[in-house]
Order: structure tokens, then sequence, then C-alpha cells
């Protein structure tokens, strides 16, 4: 079993990355910035969390659900969180965790999920 970890993507709140670290500092939750992903496609975003086997957090509801079904027609991806954009931030940090406390990278490959649950 393996502990899960997150990519932010360029459109989720830093303080969304930052207050889930600060409550949990053993979490693996890399920003953005982290790997260069403002401006990147929807595809090499996916393509780039998969290498990492990373879940991709994004607020995108418009369009990264549509491109994450057309990436796992070809390759497996370690999941996504969609978070909805007015979602207070504690909530989200509070998601997040409880999504690292009771789950396995396994168990998230070719998943999608929102938050609000």
């Amino acid at each position: 079993m393996t502990r899960v970890r997150f990519q932010a993507d360029a459109d989720l709140k830093q303080a969304i990355v930052t207050g889930v670290i600060r409550r949990c500092p053993n979490l693996d939750f890399q920003s953005a910035n982290g790997v260069g992903l403002d401006g990147v496609q929807d595809q090499k975003v996916l393509t780039i969390a998969a290498q990492d086997k990373r879940i991709l957090v994004t607020h995108d509801r418009k369009t990264m659900p549509t491109e994450f079904g057309k990436f796992i027609l070809s390759q497996n991806s370690y999941g996504v969180i969609v978070i909805a954009q007015n979602l207070p931030v504690r909530e989200a940090i509070n998601g997040i965790i409880m999504v690292w406390e009771v789950s396995t990278a396994e168990e998230w490959i070719n998943q999608i999920m929102t938050l609000p649950f």
C-alpha cells in the first residue's frame, strides 16, 4: 500500500497547499510552481502528475474532467480531485487531509472526485 501524494494544478489556491502542509507536514503535496505548471496544457499537467504518481488537485471544473477522461483512455492516472472554487479553504484542506488519511494511492488510479463530496 502506497501513501497518497498530491500535485497542485496552477489554478489551485496556494492557501490550500500551504494549509494542508502546515496541518500535516508529512503529507506530500507539491505546488504547481515546484514543477512549472503555469500555462501548461491539461494533458501535459495530467502526464506530469501521473509520472510522479500523484493525485492532481485542481479547481478546473470546466475542462479537466473531459481531459481526464481522454487521458485515461491511453494511460493511467493516479487520480484527480476537483475542488469547487467557492468551497471554503478550511473545508478543502480537511477534504485533502481526509483523502490522505483514509486511502491509498492504488485506490485512486483512474479515479476523479469532486470536493465537496
